[in-house]
């Protein structure tokens, strides 16, 4: 599989999982309605760890762009490849959005709440303060580039931050490694914002929430659209620059 097919399907069934569980805990009329914060988390931790295991051998499974602008930014990952991975990532983040549109097709109009509509696309903050969900989104941000570094630092020793990601997800457990940290992220900083930590995953899904034909859909909260970009952005390049400061 060429490495932007890779980052395309990956990031579709990061979105796909990933969202299709929050639409399950929040439309009205599913099985899984009122799910609650612990199976949004868990769903999220399965998704990527998932996406993860399909994309890693031909991609080495970024599936964000704050992760290959972070590698890319200390030299560990060619800049000519950036552009490619980054449309992969978001052309996948707007197909599986699709796809959970299609997936709960039966429970849009159910659901009299634009507001849960929304978030089975995109995040938003649960106080609206601005400057304070930047900073979550990017110590979040920051936290999850620097520790799925540590992961392959760990596992193999390697000697630069590319050969780190690479180890950490190319072993069988790497994956699983990577959801596991995305579950404890979801838990202990997900309150403030939802957690987005990735741009393809918030906003391709905004634009096909934007787009897409869904009944008493209301607005898609473009004001607040530019915080998970823009954070988790400067926040993996931060934990990357941190990693390779402090050589872990």
């Amino acid at each position: 599989m060429h490495p932007y097919i890779a980052e395309f399907v990956g990031t579709a069934i990061l979105v796909l999982f990933g969202n299709g569980v929050v639409a399950n805990a929040v439309l009205a009329r599913t099985k899984g309605n009122g799910g609650g914060w612990i199976v949004i988390t868990a769903g999220w931790a399965c998704a990527v760890a998932l996406a993860v295991y399909v994309a890693a051998r031909a991609s080495g499974a970024h599936l964000n762009p704050a992760v290959t602008l972070g590698l890319a930014s200390v030299g560990s990952f060619g800049w000519a490849l950036v552009p490619g991975y980054l449309f992969a990532q978001m052309a996948g983040g707007f197909a599986g959005a699709v796809l959970v549109y299609l997936s709960y097709l039966a429970h849009w109009e159910p659901t009299t709440d634009a507001s849960a509509k929304l978030a089975c696309y995109c995040t938003g903050p649960a106080v609206r303060r601005l400057g304070a969900a930047f900073v979550t989104e990017f110590i979040g941000t920051a936290a999850l580039v620097f520790a799925v570094l540590s992961f392959g630092r760990l596992a193999a020793g390697a000697p630069t931050e590319q050969q780190a990601w690479a180890a950490a997800v190319n072993i069988w457990f790497g994956p699983a490694l990577v959801g596991i940290l995305v579950f404890a992220i979801g838990l202990s900083l997900g309150g403030p914002t939802g957690y987005a930590i990735n741009p393809a995953r918030d906003l391709a899904p905004r634009l096909a929430h934007a787009l897409l034909p869904i009944p008493g859909k209301g607005g898609s909260d473009w004001g607040y659209a530019w915080v998970p970009v823009i954070a988790p952005i400067c926040g993996g390049i931060a934990g990357a620059h941190l990693f390779r400061l402090l050589g872990v």
